[in-house]
């Protein structure tokens, strides 16, 4: 192989980008419509936990989605009109971002789904959620959906040890999703799973061992985010009382690309790193300089003379 010549083609990326893999599928430009089905969370409704993980805003994970007060075809019509501001043409994915979006009465959420579907130019859905809300007759709803347009189910890991997820008060364990995730791959299902790098007491080598656990699943996708602080988030408490420090950005650079290095090379990099809204972010304010970490990812890849899956066995 020449120096420096990358034997999986990419588009001018090292590894396997959702831009990518939606422009080879559908041959022009898609993007997510990212809304708010006014959803909420066991882990925060009371039949698990009451203040959810310790790093969720009172927004959820949908502190940039639509305006919950608002119905779903609304909701997409604005937020579709300011991306038309950069990408005047494409198509969109009505992607079910804050809370748990499975989490209601598969008849509600059946609603749910269509009416964001019925959109003009909609594509397909994704749907965020928690590996401990899909119950078996939402299964067979997003089996039904998977059989006649283009799905993923989102699934938060945030990591492998279960001592973590103590800690970060997740209110579910880790083979909680590696059951929820048989269940989606046993109908054929896309599932994306996100990690979470910087969690409070995680050494590097915890980090890498979720890399390695996540490089070892029957996923089809994959988040990265780092862990951020935000206003009115449980994390402020333990940040104030100096119980944990934020990771440095060339450290968390590195632990991305060591990941990206043993995935397999069809895994789809849904996002490299997290971001959050200015007014709530507490720090570090390395994640909202977005391009720089994804040029420093970028960077590293092509000084290692590396990419995705290079060191995938």
């Amino acid at each position: 192989m020449e120096d420096n010549k990358v034997p999986f083609v990419w588009g001018d990326k090292r590894y396997h980008a959702l831009n990518y893999h939606l422009r080879q599928r559908f041959g022009e430009k898609v993007m997510k419509v990212s809304l708010n089905a006014g959803l909420t969370c066991p882990n925060r409704d009371g039949t698990i936990g009451t203040g959810g993980c310790i790093f969720c805003c009172p927004q959820g994970s949908g502190a940039c989605a639509g305006d919950p007060e608002h119905e779903i075809a609304r909701q997409f019509k604005t937020i579709r009109e300011r991306i038309q501001k950069k990408w005047p043409q494409g198509k969109y994915i009505a992607y079910f971002q804050a809370y748990s979006n499975t989490y209601a009465d598969p008849t509600y959420l059946k609603g749910l789904y269509e009416e964001a579907l019925a959109q003009d130019d909609v594509i397909g859905l994704s749907i965020s959620t928690r590996p401990d809300c899909l119950p078996e007759e939402t299964l067979e709803l997003l089996s039904e959906l998977h059989e006649r347009t283009y799905l993923w189910v989102e699934m938060g890991l945030q990591s492998i040890h279960n001592k973590t997820l103590e800690r970060i008060q997740r209110g579910h364990d880790v083979d909680t999703f590696y059951e929820a995730l048989e269940r989606l791959r046993a109908r054929n299902i896309r599932t994306c799973a996100h990690i979470i790098y910087g969690l409070p007491g995680e050494t590097e080598e915890d980090m890498m061992a979720t890399g390695e656990a996540v490089a070892a699943m029957d996923i089809q996708g994959l988040k990265f985010h780092s862990l951020h602080l935000m206003k009115g988030t449980a994390l402020v408490q333990e940040y104030e009382a100096g119980t944990f420090e934020f990771l440095d950005q060339a450290t968390y650079t590195r632990r991305v690309v060591d990941t990206l290095e043993i995935l397999k090379p069809s895994v789809v990099i849904q996002r490299l790193t997290g971001d959050a809204p200015r007014h709530l972010l507490l720090g570090p304010n390395w994640i909202n300089r977005k391009w720089l970490v994804l040029q420093g990812i970028d960077d590293l890849l092509l000084e290692r003379n590396s990419w995705q899956g290079k060191k995938w066995t």
